[in-house]
């Protein structure tokens, strides 16, 4: 991290891999519109096979939105963590450390129950330069705005 202090974000602020989200809700869209169409458009298909297609069409665009509902957002008690299918609230004072260290896909919570939990909302993925700067914000938070340890 560089020796400039990081900016607060204004309260509340929410971190979403943008990019991310963007790339798998349009593949999702374009995927699901083509398989509907094509099934649509043959005419051998049976109803029941149709069905079948369509709703591969529609699972497949389902996962893709799961995999894009990832994100933080921080207020003034604290932070929510939504990751995949698991949405876990935290206290300012819960969160010890933020960590996104070369290579890691995302940022990972250091917790004052011992735990570590990882943070899909921030990952370095498409826009590595945006999640550092996310990672470096809500660090900034947690520092400013819970209990840290006594080490640099």
């Amino acid at each position: 991290m560089s020796a400039q202090a990081p900016r607060l974000p204004a309260l509340p602020v929410t971190f979403r891999p943008t990019r991310t989200r963007i790339v798998l809700l349009t593949v999702g869209s374009a995927m699901c519109a083509v398989l509907i169409s094509v099934t649509l458009l043959l005419d051998r298909l049976s109803a029941p096979e149709r069905v079948s297609f369509i709703f591969t069409a529609l699972l497949f665009f389902g996962v893709l939105a799961l995999l894009s509902r990832p994100k933080v957002v921080a207020d003034e008690d604290g932070v929510t963590v939504v990751n995949l299918t698991r949405t876990r609230r935290l206290a300012w004072p819960e969160i010890l450390r933020v960590n996104l260290r070369p290579g890691d896909p995302w940022v990972f919570l250091d917790l004052s129950d011992g735990t570590s939990l990882p943070v899909l909302g921030i990952q370095p993925g498409i826009a590595k330069a945006h999640a550092i700067s996310d990672a470096r914000a809500l660090r900034a938070l947690a520092e400013t705005r819970g209990t840290r340890p006594d080490e640099v």
